[in-house]
């Protein structure tokens, strides 16, 4: 059975103390309802230590929001999945929208991160997505194909590592949610990739995740398809009512 997943995507939010609060808030009221259900916090690099020891004896899961292409060397500003392993973080984001529009995160790049991670056994949560342009004008699924690509050049048992969250673009921030009927629609086509160039199996032992918008009152809808695993939240993870609220739509 595929794990179902919410996970927390903090972006560039919450000082350091700020972050701390919300997270004794989510240790203190989080009760982990199933063992195949999982929440994951990726807050900024200043908290991963700080959250580690605070989840360590919790069920909450850890991840970051990015890694570099190398392990190490004259990088300045960025982190190595080695540091990120460090400090005992367990999932990491790769692809998200934002990375690839503002910083121009090409396939190559994001095939290499994934790497990176894998080696350290931390789980890529890799995004994938389409623009409101490319939706309109019926090009959705030939963007998530592209996208995809850079998975399929991961071997199938590190590909077994991978959970994928659609987030379309347009959704994003906005206010707007792909419908129900949407989200699974994307979710059956990106089940339906992985069928065809990993097997069933590991088609149906994906998780693949919605993000967009998700918040506690449409979570339950969402979660409801049989193809959509769980969220990636950004907003709605900021405080911990919203984010548990969520989880607990699973």
């Amino acid at each position: 059975m595929r794990k179902k997943i919410v996970a927390g995507n903090w972006k560039m939010n919450k000082n350091f103390q700020e972050g701390i609060d919300i997270a004794n808030e989510l240790v203190k009221d989080f009760n982990p309802s199933d063992s195949n259900k999982k929440l994951v916090v990726c807050p900024p690099f200043i908290h991963l230590s700080a959250l580690a020891e605070l989840f360590d004896k919790s069920e909450i899961g850890l991840g970051a929001q990015n890694c570099h292409t190398s392990g190490k060397g004259a990088f300045t500003g960025e982190i190595s999945s080695e540091m990120l392993k460090s400090v005992h973080t367990q999932y990491c984001l790769v692809g998200h929208s934002e990375r690839r529009a503002f910083f121009f995160e090409d396939n190559e790049e994001l095939y290499q991160k994934c790497k990176q991670l894998l080696v350290k056994e931390i789980q890529p949560i890799f995004c994938c997505g389409e623009l409101l342009e490319d939706r309109k004008e019926g090009e959705h699924f030939d963007v998530i194909e592209d996208q995809l690509e850079v998975l399929w050049k991961l071997s199938k048992t590190d590909f077994e590592k991978v959970v994928i969250a659609y987030e379309p673009v347009w959704a994003i921030g906005t206010g707007e949610t792909a419908t129900a009927e949407q989200a699974q629609e994307i979710h059956a086509f990106i089940r339906s990739q992985v069928a065809e160039k990993m097997g069933e199996t590991i088609a149906e032992n994906t998780s693949i995740l919605y993000g967009g918008s998700c918040k506690a009152s449409n979570a339950a809808e969402l979660f409801s398809k049989p193809d959509v695993d769980g969220g990636l939240i950004g907003g709605a993870a900021l405080k911990a009512e919203d984010f548990l609220g969520i989880y607990n739509a699973l």
